[in-house]
């Protein structure tokens, strides 16, 4: 019988931990919102690439502050299936915009279809 009760020696985080998350977390929200609703950049290509950029700064930010997914936590389990799970979206992801891609170069254009010349 295991005497090991659960969450034993699991870092939770403490209220510092949770404020800083909290103010990082809005502030990179104000931030997007501010770059699309003021038009701040010229090239909405720079735009979307800046949002993505803070995107992925913000599912760092939940991650570490409020999941406390670490290396150390549960001897680096919990890291091992969040890069697994990453890995699996990444290749659901790509293998979507590659099918999604070649139907769109190989589909008929309507014109042909229509016999309009």
């Amino acid at each position: 019988m295991s005497t090991a009760v659960h969450g034993q020696g699991d870092w939770h985080g403490t209220l510092r931990d949770y404020v800083i998350g909290f103010l990082l977390s809005v502030a990179l929200t104000v931030l997007s919102f501010w770059l699309v609703m003021d038009d701040v950049l010229d090239s909405k290509l720079a735009t979307a690439s800046l949002i993505m950029g803070l995107a992925a700064v913000q599912i760092i930010v939940q991650v570490r502050c409020f999941l406390h997914v670490s290396a150390r936590s549960e001897s680096g389990w919990t890291m091992v299936s969040l890069l697994f799970t990453l890995i699996v979206v990444v290749i659901t992801l790509a293998g979507s915009f590659w099918v999604m891609h070649h139907l769109d170069e190989n589909m008929m254009p309507m014109h042909e279809m229509s016999g309009v010349p």
